[in-house]
């Protein structure tokens, strides 16, 4: 095909092709050449046009199929717009004469049509450059409408819709003409035509204005009668034209257009209304007729027409857009409710039924879809002003006054109506409206919640209803609401309890609002569902009382069970035993008894009976449904009884009818209907029955000949499809015998019925039955012996022949199904013949028959080809390929071999399917998609046959793209978003995404769900591509003033809010994430921010309505209730935003869009968390930041969070949250020492104070909470004045909790209060730990200021110090209150958590802060809440020193502290055993927490955890009770060690090993204690004479998992070899991973340390060597850790024990061999290996290293590091050279060596190599050490020459006055220390210093100018200090805040 991608038909590769691939050829260079041409220049046009002329000339009379067509006389209209026009006129002619031409050939109709349609193009793309043919062309067409058939009536008038689209107001002569002509297309039979017509005239309106005005009426009539028998097209597209025509007659666009016909002017609403509610209630039908039916009282007007002129009423509300119907509404409304209450309209039943609908579909439409929040508002306002004005009505008709006075049942029936369409919209719209409809409630004038209750005593059952439903939208949308509605409603229905409207109406409300808590999270307290179960148990005890009321009364009571039962286990768990009473005593105790129960009684108590059973019933299935959990098998026996019963009376219904006729008829209906709920719910094993009720089975079969109701068939469908082998494997719930049977009674009772009861039985008895079969194929289970066989294929097979197509297809199916089921090929022939057989008579029902072999499916598959090629019957062609598509879906891999041939069936129908037929393409579109399916990633495939088919997918998608039903469209975007699954790189992006935009507005929700899917698919692999074509296409439309585009993310938005369907909402807000996640972070960030700003900001406009004005016909693609397609992408005008009033939910969306960027923005660049790199990178790159846009931020959720929706709140304050988070540590660049969100306080504090009133929710307020305790927690306020406005928020909280629960307003349910709560004792917690870990801060700062002699140290603590302090004191007003409470949550989470087997502990009344009746729901929020409070406990203990106080505060209501924990009625304690208790509530809590799996996510409950202990054991009480517990600190050091196996966490790790170092201090206290306690009782003045003390006493063993010693080794070991995997010999080799951590030990007895040491050794010399010999493993930090450890390993006093000395010494020697060894392995960092060696010699002691050879090799070592070139290693050298003067060696040699590194260091502090680092710093002064104490160390008689020596050198490293100011740090430093030294040593050696500066004049210069600029430097910082101290500014900085 690639062949055919050129400007001239390739005729030579076309005539190669064979005859069924010409057309698929042509079709592909006709859609080539229509994107060609715009791009091709006009001179290459007009060279090739003749020939391009006569090629198309050729494909016209080639009899072109209707794509072809279409595309080809697009083609010729666009060669002849962008070439040579003048020739346009012959093409005309030559297309006359074609359509005058008398060929009645099958040739000549496709030549004939295609020559209307190239009329039709020309005459659109050249307009009036032909209207010279115009009239020639207008006769042709108009005589060949006479006698053509459908396809030619139906070209004709797309032609003329063309023709007058081009012309315009040039075609103004002949449009009578054309509207005589397209009027009796309307009412055509065929329904395209009428479509056709429809759009014809709809064109013809914009400039023919009589059709508007003269002709408004007649073609008001015409269109009704286009409605009778009509499709949702005709529909669709007729109402379009009426409802345009009436709104065009309110106001007219042409205001200076000339007088219209016989003077009439502008129409008003009435008028328009008048016309519209004519044809509702008369029809189409002319006077005489309408007036024949009115005398003999019947209606002819069909449902057709109604809802055609409902949707041409919605049409014409929508053109004129929400302003006007904002204006209009009262009248408009009124106008509806007199149509609702019209008595033609609501003569029957049924026809009421249909009027309700209609009129709350035009409500629903409009209102739901036209107007803002504002506007909707006000709408409600009128609707409840509608409702209150029936209230007269509803008063008289309750007063028992004289006959005067009352009204009349019509007036009844007629307000009943009007009163259900207001309270049906008034509900939606306020459940629209959400917490936003709350000023509605409060408005006085309104009074809207009076006015619906009142309507709860009407007399109409319908409107009571209605206001009950009303109640319930309340309830949903404000959940405030809930409680105190339903105590209304009770209190009302006690006290009218004599009423039976007011028992009915009150009942209904009361179970309408329990139910609709199951919608509301916050729920109503639980003492409301008692209330609601007396109150039912109370109606139906008092229901046989007064007989005048015994019905409703039992419906009443049954109704709020029911409802009851909504709420869930938490609540029906406590009422179950009453629950089953009830059922107990409505239903016979036996079948005997209801056996007698059946001789007595009238039809009043049988009807009584019915209700109250189908009520018991009822409440049944809702138990099922609501609380399965409860339904265990003890329950399930309890209710058989009843429901065998139940079902035995199913059996006697038939007696009951013919004894009382139609008094019990309602009844029983009902009866049964609630009976086959129950039985489609129950479990399997129910129907087997036990030893103490009946089997149901067997007694539910024998009312088969009842049947009437579809829901039986429900239940027999699932009596089929149970899972029995899966439940009961060795008996199954269903025999064999027992299936047959069924069948048979199914066979035998269809038999019997006759006409519409025999077909809807029929249609059930199949759904049942293809549900056996398909269940059955799902668990590869076998159907049964060949007796089940007969029946189900009789059954199935004589549904095949019925009238209905649903039955017709259902029993297809079964056919398929019970071949697959049985899996006999022999059964399978004898299925296909008979389907083959009856084909004539029922050809759509060789479904999917014969696909379990390749020759069946070949047979199959040729008859099927066959049929669908029966071009004379399009009904056998479309269920032909319906069948086809079906097999192709069955036969997966199968298929494949007959897949082109296929694939070329439908492509060539799709190019010759007539367009009238919309039938036939669905059926090909389905049969394309299953096609596409089967082949799959094959597709992807590069040879030529797959090329081919690829191909073939691809025009058969484009053909069905331009095809006018919506459903193929919608089919042919499915087909495309399979094929961009399979193959992406073969669909054309820039091609698909515009016509996808083009259908994001159709009417039709089936296309908009299609491309929104499409989208959804297509963003998630290209978004930026998508995009990108979005803008191109939105760049190609035509601009209009004042507007400004949005792209396809803009449109998603609008469309978002408008629609309702929750699958397509959800569709919307995955493709918006999905673009937003690849584009948000890549260059597109202002514009998503800008795009949510804008959504999430609507501007106020005066009208607060969602359609524009602009609407009204200036666009020829609007819909018909929505703007047009290209508005979508476009915005209004600038003064009102791109986007007008959008609804809450869309705005939260958005909120929540904004928190995805901010998280995505975290893990993308730096820059945008950093203002100053924003700001350096925006001056050289074009990137945006998310830095930047922080103001934008914080107004977007300071908007949100003050918003008057309640979803909203959350969010905003939830986006609030994410910003503190994210941005309060980023400093300000242009002022330094402050962040960036310090110039926010004010909007946050303003958003945070509304949360807080006393209206504020529950939810909204423990997020606030959150938001609070970030906030102060954060930094980012430092001044306490700001800072106590947020704390003030959280102490009128915390006042809250103090009151208890008793005082707060019981609104919501006793799990919220519990949320609120622990939300607030939560945010109190963190900020306590925020203002200790400040203030400690501050004091570390201190100390280190105090003890810090650098001036860079003493900077650093300067600043905001005063903040911690500041808060800590804001806190500790509270802390004592708050410490109980925090105590007392942690007691009730502790119990929370116990286990299922020691519920029994659990208090009986609740908890502090939870009920027992709350007690699952509470501890959800106990979770999320406990370990900050842990924390804040342990901090708070902490800073009491464990000390309680037992005064506690005055205000406090509640049980504060865990004293009578686990002892309810124990007396009071002493104050060690209450300690004792908190310790070991604060223990388990956490040990029973880090002990349990939990997730990541959790990893700051841990941390709190760890971080409470911590502090826990810097007490000194507690550390000495864990201390004193060995088995306790071993279970704790477990708890850690699996800590350490199971986290990666660094902050864990180290937190885990600064425990174990507390754990084994507190031991090694303990162990110090008893040894003092020891020495002082036995008064032993030798610490060897006492007993050993600590583990290993006797035989130095450590027993695992009791000592506490080896449990901190293997902790150790843990850390060591996860960092250091070489130290195990396993994992050597390993690469080691993460960082290191300090390595701590414990203390046992001598012998006891002797097994350890071993250990300790190797581990610390391990560590040292991977640390020296790695780079990369090596730092300081580390280093030190290691040699610190192994100091304290040799300086262990356990080492000059008696009894252990010897081993010590012997193990510290290896240890020193074993690093002396190291040297040998090679290693990169010798200083670290001198250090330790110098440990040895400083620590060990002369026994140790004194030692042969051991003392040759340390001197070899620290000779051979002489020579080293780092300074750092000298130093070294000189400090371990110098502890050799200890030893025995001579002085002399050592001063003799000591003088040569001298002269070293002489040669190295010239002035060419001054140190420039701290290192090299270090070294030189190290060596100065070294050199003063060896002076010290020596002789007398050798002091003096090493003055000598040491003298010259520290003069040397003087500087003089111009050099120090240049010079680097570490020289200044070098230069000051030699001063002082100098200033030190020379009075000590006075005769030296005068002898070296008498014979050295340099020495001496240079000294004096030294102590000259010192002195100078001094003078200098004094006088510098003097003038501030003298002149300070009456304003003064503060910089320090000490």
């Amino acid at each position: 095909m690639e062949r055919a991608h050129s400007l001239l038909l390739s005729e030579a590769a076309c005539s190669q092709l064979a005859e069924h691939q010409r057309p698929q050829f042509i079709f592909e260079w006709l859609n080539h050449l229509k994107k060609l041409l715009p791009a091709t220049d006009r001179v290459d046009i007009k060279q090739n046009q003749r020939r391009l002329i006569e090629q198309l000339s050729g494909v016209l009379i080639g009899s072109p199929g209707p794509p072809t067509r279409w595309l080809l006389a697009h083609c010729v209209a666009l060669l002849y717009r962008l070439g040579d026009p003048i020739a346009a006129s012959l093409f005309v002619d030559r297309c006359h004469d074609i359509i005058r031409s008398k060929d009645d050939s099958p040739s000549g109709l496709p030549t004939r049509l295609a020559a209307m349609a190239c009329l039709g193009a020309l005459f659109e793309q050249l307009g009036r450059m032909l209207v010279g043919s115009f009239k020639d062309t207008l006769t042709s067409l108009l005589k060949a409408m006479k006698s053509a058939e459908s396809q030619g009536r139906y070209e004709i008038m797309l032609s003329l819709e063309k023709i007058l689209r081009g012309l315009g107001a040039s075609a103004v002569p002949c449009h009578r003409d054309v509207y005589k002509a397209a009027r009796a297309c309307l009412t055509d039979r065929s329904m395209a035509v009428r479509c056709a017509a429809a759009k014809c005239l709809l064109e013809l309106q914009r400039e023919a204005v009589f059709l508007w005005t003269s002709e408004l009426e007649n073609v008001a009539t015409l269109c009704f009668r286009a409605f009778e028998g009509s499709n949702y097209s005709v529909r669709v597209s007729v109402a379009k034209l009426l409802g345009t025509l009436l709104a065009a007659a309110v106001e007219p666009r042409q205001p200076t257009a000339a007088p219209r016909q016989a003077g009439r002017g502008r129409s008003s609403l009435e008028e328009v209304m008048d016309l519209l509610w004519g044809g509702f209630l008369r029809g189409g039908a002319g006077f005489l007729r309408a007036s024949g039916d009115m005398l003999k009282g019947t209606t002819s007007v069909s449902k057709d027409i109604r809802i055609g002129v409902t949707q041409a009423c919605v049409v014409f509300v929508s053109t004129l857009g929400g302003s006007w119907l904002e204006g209009n509404f009262p009248a408009f409304l009124s106008l509806l409710m007199e149509l609702a209450s019209h008595g033609r309209a609501t003569q029957t039943p049924g026809d009421a039924a249909v009027t309700r609908r209609c009129v709350s579909f035009i409500l629903r439409s409009t209102l739901g879809s036209l107007l803002g929040e504002k506007a909707q508002t006000n709408a409600a306002k009128q609707l409840c002003f509608a409702v209150a004005a029936q209230k007269p009505a509803i008063d008289a008709a309750l007063t028992d006054g004289n006959v005067e006075t009352r009204v009349s049942a019509a007036d009844v029936a007629a307000s009943q109506h009007m009163l259900v369409c207001c309270l049906q919209e008034l509900g939606a719209l306020i459940q629209g409206l959400g917490t936003t409809a709350a000023p509605l409630l409060t408005d006085s004038s309104t009074a809207l919640v009076d006015t619906v209750i009142s309507v709860l005593l009407h007399p109409a059952a319908s409107a009571r209803l209605a206001a009950a439903w009303c109640l319930r939208c309340v309830a949903t949308a404000m959940p405030s609401q809930c409680s105190p509605l339903l105590d209304r409603c009770a209190e009302r229905l006690v006290a009218l309890k004599s009423s039976p409207e007011a028992v009915a109406g009150y009942g209904a409300a009361v179970a309408a609002l329990v139910a609709a808590v199951q919608h509301c999270p916050l729920g109503i307290p639980h003492t409301k569902g008692m209330v609601v179960l007396s109150l039912a148990e109370d109606l139906l005890r008092s229901a046989s009382q007064n007989s005048r009321i015994s019905l409703q009364r039992t419906q009443a009571g049954w109704l709020l069970v029911s409802s009851l039962i909504t709420l869930g286990p938490a609540v029906v768990e406590h009422h179950l035993s009453r629950l089953l009473l009830l059922w107990r005593c409505v239903f016979p105790a036996s079948l005997r008894e209801q056996e007698m129960e059946l001789r007595r009684g009238d039809y009043f108590t049988w009807q009584v009976t019915l209700v109250g059973r189908a009520g018991a019933l009822c409440a049944m299935k809702n138990l099922l449904l609501h609380c399965r959990e409860l339904v265990t098998d003890d329950i399930i026996s309890r209710l058989l009884t009843p429901l065998a019963c139940a079902v035995a009376l199913l059996t006697k219904l038939p007696a009951l009818l013919r004894s009382y006729s139609s008094s019990v008829r309602s009844a029983s209906v009902v009866y049964r209907l609630r009976v086959y709920e129950l039985l489609s719910l129950l479990p399997p094993h129910t129907y087997q029955g036990t030893s103490s009720a009946p089997p149901l089975l067997p007694a539910s079969m024998v009312f088969v000949a009842s049947l009437s109701s579809s829901l039986f068939f429900l239940s027999i469908s699932s009596f089929f499809s149970f899972p029995d082998s899966l439940v009961f494997p060795p008996s199954h719930v269903l025999s064999v015998c027992l299936r047959v049977k069924i069948l048979e009674q199914f066979v035998e009772t269809v038999n019997q019925l006759k006409g519409q009861r025999q077909q809807t039985v029929q249609t059930h008895v199949c759904a049942a039955l293809c549900s056996l079969l398909k269940h059955q194929a799902g668990i590869r289970g076998s159907l049964g012996p060949e007796e089940v066989r007969s029946p189900a294929l009789s059954l199935l097979s004589g549904a095949l022949e019925s009238a209905s197509p649903l039955l017709r297809c259902l029993a297809a199916e079964g056919l398929a199904r019970l071949v697959q089921a049985v899996g006999d090929p022999g059964f399978t022939v004898s299925v296909s013949l008979l389907c083959f057989d009856r084909l004539k008579t029922a050809r759509d029902a060789a479904s999917r028959s014969g696909i379990s072999s390749p020759q069946h499916l070949s047979t199959c598959l040729g008859v099927l080809f066959t049929l669908s090629q029966d071009s004379t019957s399009p009904e056998v062609q479309a269920w032909s390929l319906h069948s086809l598509s079906l097999a192709v879906d069955l036969s997966g891999g199968l298929y494949r071999a007959h897949a082109e041939p296929s694939f070329t069936l439908v492509l060539r129908l799709l190019l010759s399917a007539p367009p009238t037929h919309p039938e036939v393409h669905q059926s090909l579109g389905r049969c394309l998609h299953a096609l596409i399916t089967c082949l799959g990633p094959d597709l992807q495939g590069e040879g030529a046959a797959v090329s081919s088919l690829r191909s073939s997918c691809l025009v058969g998608c484009g053909v069905m793209q331009d095809c006018p039903d919506a459903l193929v469209q919608a089919r042919a975007v499915s087909c495309l978003q399979q094929l961009h699954m399979f193959s992406p790189p073969h669909v054309n992006l820039a091609k698909l995404v515009p016509a996808l935009c083009a259908h994001l507005c159709s009417s039709y929700l089936c296309l908009r769900q299609a491309v929104v899917a499409c989208l959804r698919q297509l963003v998630q692999r290209e978004a930026l591509e998508v995009s990108q074509h979005a803008v191109t296409l939105v760049k190609e439309l035509p601009r209009r003033d004042n507007t400004q585009l949005v792209g396809l993310e803009g449109a998603l938005f609008t469309l978002l809010d408008r629609e309702s369907d929750p699958g397509l909402r959800r569709d919307i807000q995955e493709t918006l994430v999905h673009m937003m996640a690849s584009s948000a972070t890549s260059g597109k960030l202002g514009h998503w921010l800008k795009l949510c700003k804008d959504v999430l900001f609507p501007p106020a406009s005066p009208s607060d309505c969602l359609a524009p004005v602009e609407a009204r016909q200036d666009d020829e693609e609007a819909d018909a209730a929505r703007d047009d397609d290209s508005s979508a992408f476009k915005a209004r005008s600038e003064a009102g935003g791109p986007f007008t009033a959008l609804r809450w939910a869309t705005r939260r969306f958005a909120v929540q869009c904004v928190c995805r960027i901010i998280a995505q923005c975290e893990s993308a660049d730096p820059a945008h968390f950093n203002m100053a790199l924003a700001q350096e990178r925006r001056l050289h790159e074009s990137t945006d930041f998310l830095v930047l846009h922080l103001g934008d931020l914080v107004r977007m959720a300071f908007m949100a969070a003050t918003d008057h929706s309640d979803q909203l709140r959350l969010a905003g304050l939830q986006m609030l949250l994410e910003i503190i988070r994210r941005f309060s540590a980023i400093p300000e660049p242009e002022f330094p020492g402050h962040v960036i969100l310090e110039q926010y306080q004010a909007n946050v504090g303003a958003a945070l104070r509304p949360a807080f009133t006393a209206e504020a929710p529950p939810d909204v307020t423990a997020k606030a909470c959150q938001v609070c305790s970030a906030w102060i927690a954060s930094g980012v306020v430092s001044d306490l004045r700001d800072l106590r406005r947020v704390h003030q928020l959280l102490a009128s909280s915390l006042a809250k909790v103090q009151a208890g629960r008793d005082t707060c307003s019981q609104l919501y349910n006793e799990a919220t209060a519990t949320m609120e709560t622990l939300a607030v004792l939560k945010a109190w917690a963190e900020v306590y730990i925020v203002a200790v870990q400040r203030s400690s801060q501050k004091e570390s700062r201190n100390r280190m200021a105090d003890l810090s002699v650098s001036s860079s140290l003493a900077n650093r603590s300067s600043g905001s110090e005063s903040e911690g302090a500041g808060l800590l004191k804001l806190v500790q007003s509270d802390l004592l209150t708050l410490s109980r409470l925090w105590l007392a949550a942690l007691q009730d989470y502790a119990m929370l958590t116990l286990p299922q087997e020691n519920a029994s502990q659990l208090p009986a009344t609740g908890g502090s802060f939870y009920t027992a009746e709350t007690l699952n729901q509470a501890r959800a929020h106990y979770s999320s809440s406990w370990a900050p409070m842990l924390h804040a406990t342990s901090l708070w203990l902490h800073s009491t020193g464990f000390v309680m106080s037992d005064d506690a505060p005055v205000n406090l209501s509640r049980p504060a502290t865990p004293t009578t924990m686990g002892r309810p009625g124990g007396g009071a304690k002493s104050p060690d055993d209450v300690n004792a208790d908190t310790l070991h509530l604060i223990l388990g809590i956490s040990v029973e927490f880090l002990c349990s799996p939990h997730s990541d996510d959790q990893m700051e409950n841990i941390t709190s955890c760890l971080r409470a202990l911590q502090a826990l054991l810097d007490i000194p009480w507690p550390r000495a009770k864990i201390g004193s517990d060995q088995a306790l600190s071993v279970e704790l050091l477990s708890v850690l060690h699996r800590l350490m196996v199971t986290r990666e966490s660094v902050s864990v790790q180290l937190a885990v090993l600064d425990l174990l170092r507390q754990i084994v201090t507190a031991t090694q206290e303990h162990v110090r204690e008893k040894r003092h306690s020891a020495e002082v009782d036995d008064g032993a003045a030798e610490k060897e004479t006492l007993p050993e003390f600590g583990e290993g006493r006797d035989t130095g063993g450590l027993i695992p998992g009791r000592s506490l010693v080896f449990g901190a080794l293997e902790l150790c070991l843990c850390v060591l070899v996860r960092k250091l995997p070489q130290l195990s010999p396993k994992l050597a080799g390993t690469s080691p991973t993460g960082r290191r951590t300090r390595r701590r030990h414990g203390g046992v007895t001598g012998a006891g340390s002797v097994s350890i040491l071993p250990t300790v050794l190797y581990l610390l010399l391990g560590v040292l060597r991977e640390l020296t010999g790695n780079t990369h493993t090596h730092t300081h930090t580390h280093t030190q850790a290691a040699l610190q450890a192994l100091k304290s390993v040799v300086t262990s006093p356990m080492s000059r024990q008696e009894k252990s000395r010897g081993a010590w010494r012997l193990l510290l020697r290896s240890a020193l061999n074993t690093l002396l060894g190291l040297w040998d392995a090679g290693t990169q960092h010798a200083e670290s290996l001198l250090t330790a060696l110098t440990v040895f010699l400083l620590s060990a002691g002369p026994d140790v290293c004194t030692v042969e050879p051991l003392h040759a090799l340390c001197l070899q070592r620290f000779t051979a590091g002489m020579d080293a070139k780092d300074p750092l290693v000298i130093c070294l050298c000189m400090l371990a050279m110098f502890t050799e003067t200890s030893s025995p060696l001579s002085v002399l040699n050592v001063a003799i060596k000591l003088i040569v590194i001298v002269i070293v260091f002489a040669g190295q502090t010239a002035e060419r190599s001054r140190p420039q680092s701290a290192e090299e710093l270090l070294g030189v002064l190290e060596g100065v050490r070294a050199m003063e104490a060896l002076v010290q160390a020596a002789d007398e008689s050798q002091r003096a020459p090493l003055v000598a020596i040491l003298f010259p050198v520290l003069v040397s490293f003087l500087l003089d006055e111009n050099a120090l100011g240049s010079a680097p740090t570490a020289s200044r430093s070098l230069h000051q220390a030699a001063l002082k030294d100098l200033m030190r040593l020379g009075p000590q050696h006075s005769a030296v210093f005068r002898s070296l500066i008498a014979s050295s004049p340099a020495l001496k210069s240079r000294l004096e100018a030294a102590v000259k600029g010192n002195q100078e430097s001094v003078s200098a910082k004094a006088s510098s200090a003097n003038p501030a101290a003298k002149s300070s500014p009456s304003i003064t900085l503060k910089t320090n805040f000490l």
